[in-house]
């Protein structure tokens, strides 16, 4: 559909994504005048780019369109929106027949007075001039014929052009159309956008369009036709989580990414935030109250959602100057409130221009104000006071915080964030020789758990290139790392880290016993072979092991290896797992050996075995992977 095709010239060079629906919203209500249409969104969503899309097509379909800006001036000129659309209605004006009314606007359009009847005389009636002037905006509209009324940023709007557009919007020429646009984070506190409700009047058209951010794929496809080839997935991704969805951040970062040429994910996620949108930021930033920027800089050190008793407490404000403190960042739309009573920037961006707003000196103290406060709560949030400790430019204290951050984390089974806090430390080239080795191994731990394949595996391998590290910490990194390799990476090459393994872990025998299972299950490349050495050199090592769940690893490996190879004397062993009253670890083991036994194909020494067993194992549906068990 013609409609539906965005020129790339009408956004500084980027195609249009992501406004499908509201671009056929707004073109079916302007096109049943007259019409009414608003347009709601936040500081760069798109919401001028949607409109200069939508006139481009009405232009071409032999609309006439003004278009009228508010500026956030303190003393704004009156009417100046839309004084400043109609100067360029000079060329559609009709050379006579305009009413007199039409003349109240020769004073404010002096280029255009020799196409207007004359002034009216001036009035002593109260509300005479006013009058006057809605009557002949209307009238010079009527006259052009089929003609859209834009005015941009109505939240800027001085209040008596804010009054001409209600009445105009209440007595519509027929072949007229307003569109207005406004952020309504900036309407003054319980203003409407037209200073009063609105409803369409009878007989006319009317929507109101609320922008939301891009979708993932909104941005892949601006990337795209920005960039071609080499907007990548996870480049896009990156910009994405980056802007949030906020077209302004997507366009400055692709703008800086074409012209410096520069691809890079790593540098865009580093990258400063884009000028447009720290210019805005500032800008509200330098008009808050003390109070309110005292709070907005508590906000943008504490980086996460905070209440306001924390916020005051930070800020080291009383209640009741940070309660107008924080109405202040409110009103001014710096802040927003989440949920529960807490508050945060609209915009990680924003917060990351407020920060930077905020003098070293003042950050660091209420860096080190945050800790103190955090340290009241409970559970104590180590991931933040980590963060802060860093921010004062404590080394030290930062990687100890960091590691007990990470402990916390895998107590409470968020195996996600324990292994990017110890990514931190070993990405941190100043990291001794002891905590690097410490933190690996708590790295290799927790490594079969899902994390990121890719770079855990490069920073086990980068630990176990230290020639200084003692054999059984190496035997347990190494064994981590086969086990990714195979689980995670699908790459066989693990099995001949296990292997090395097994020798570095001689005085851990539980631990060389793990990889010892791995190896008797595996079949590729005929090490089916040795899969019996294997498995007698596990149970050797866990003989006098007081370790159930590594214990009960071996006695289901055994069944595993008599099942493959078809001996129906499994069976009544399979008859003595344990079922109940185990451990959790040594129940899981049942449940993998209950499982992968049941899924052997049956053979002719077998018969009815297979089919007994999975009849058994039907309420045991987890599936277990190579090295996966708790051994």
């Amino acid at each position: 559909m013609a409609d539906q095709q965005g020129s790339p010239g009408l956004g500084r060079g980027f195609a249009f994504v992501g406004r499908r629906r509201e671009l056929d919203l707004l073109l079916a209500a302007v096109r049943q005048p007259p019409a009414v249409v608003v347009i709601e969104g936040d500081a760069g969503m798109g919401k001028s780019r949607l409109v200069r899309e939508a006139t481009a097509i009405l232009r071409s379909q032999g609309w006439r369109v003004m278009t009228g800006f508010c500026h956030p001036l303190r003393e704004p000129l009156p009417y100046g929106p839309v004084v400043d659309a109609l100067g360029k209605a000079g060329p559609w004006l009709p050379d006579a027949g305009l009413p007199p009314t039409a003349g109240a606007l020769a004073p404010l359009l002096p280029d255009l007075a020799d196409r207007l009847p004359p002034a009216p005389a001036a009035s002593e009636q109260p509300g005479a001039a006013r009058h006057h002037l809605v009557q002949a905006v209307r009238s010079v509209l009527a006259s052009i014929g089929r003609v859209v009324l834009v005015v941009e940023d109505v939240h800027w709007v001085d209040d008596a052009t804010r009054e001409l557009l209600l009445l105009l919007g209440r007595d519509l020429p027929d072949q007229f159309a307003l569109v207005v646009t406004y952020r309504a984070e900036d309407l003054p506190p319980g203003t409407a956008v037209l200073g009063a409700a609105y409803r369409p009047p009878p007989g006319a058209s009317g929507t109101v369009i609320r922008l939301s951010p891009l979708t993932e794929t909104d941005v892949a496809d601006l990337a795209g036709a920005a960039l071609g080839a080499q907007a990548t997935p996870k480049l896009c991704a990156a910009l994405h989580r980056r802007s949030e969805g906020l077209p302004l951040v997507a366009e400055e970062d692709l703008i800086t990414l074409r012209d410096h040429a520069r691809r890079d994910v790593r540098d865009l996620e580093q990258a400063e935030v884009p000028d447009g949108l720290r210019e805005a930021v500032t800008e509200r930033l330098t008009a808050l109250s003390p109070a309110g920027a005292a709070v907005v800089d508590a906000a943008a050190v504490l980086a996460v959602p905070a209440t306001e008793a924390l916020l005051a407490e930070v800020a080291g404000l009383d209640r009741d100057a940070a309660a107008d403190g924080l109405i202040d960042a409110l009103r001014a739309a710096v802040l927003r409130e989440i949920d529960n009573g807490r508050y945060a920037f609209r915009h990680v961006l924003a917060q990351q221009v407020a920060y930077r707003h905020v003098p070293g000196p003042r950050r660091t103290r209420l860096h080190q104000r945050a800790i103190e406060k955090l340290q009241t709560h409970h559970p104590v949030p180590l991931v933040q006071i980590a963060h802060h400790t860093l921010a004062t430019g404590d080394q030290q204290g930062w990687l100890d915080r960091v590691e007990q951050a990470a402990d916390q984390a895998v107590a409470l089974g968020d195996t996600g964030t324990a292994a990017t806090l110890l990514h931190q430390i070993l990405d941190r080239p100043e990291v001794d020789g002891v905590r690097r080795s410490r933190t690996a191994l708590a790295l290799a731990r927790i490594a079969n758990s899902g994390v990121d394949y890719a770079a855990t595996a490069c920073a086990l391998r980068a630990v176990l290139a230290d020639p200084l590290l003692p054999a059984p910490t190496r035997g347990e990194i190494r064994l981590g790392l086969g086990l990714i390799m195979l689980n995670l990476g699908g790459d066989s090459a693990g099995f001949g880290e296990l292997e090395r393994a097994v020798d570095e872990l001689a005085t851990l025998p539980d631990k060389a016993a793990r990889a010892m299972i791995a190896l008797a299950l595996n079949e590729r490349n005929g090490a089916a072979a040795h899969a019996w050495d294997w498995l007698g050199r596990a149970e050797q090592a866990v003989r006098d092991s007081t370790n159930e769940s590594v214990r009960a690893a071996v006695q289901v490996t055994r069944l595993l290896l008599m099942a493959r190879a078809g001996d129906a004397a499994v069976w009544p062993l399979v008859d003595q797992l344990r079922r109940q009253g185990g451990s959790r670890a040594v129940l899981g083991q049942t449940c993998y050996g209950l499982y992968n036994i049941g899924r052997r194909p049956s053979s002719s020494a077998m018969t009815g075995g297979p089919a007994r067993c999975c009849w058994r194992t039907r309420t045991w549906p987890n599936a277990w992977t190579i090295g996966r068990s708790n051994a």
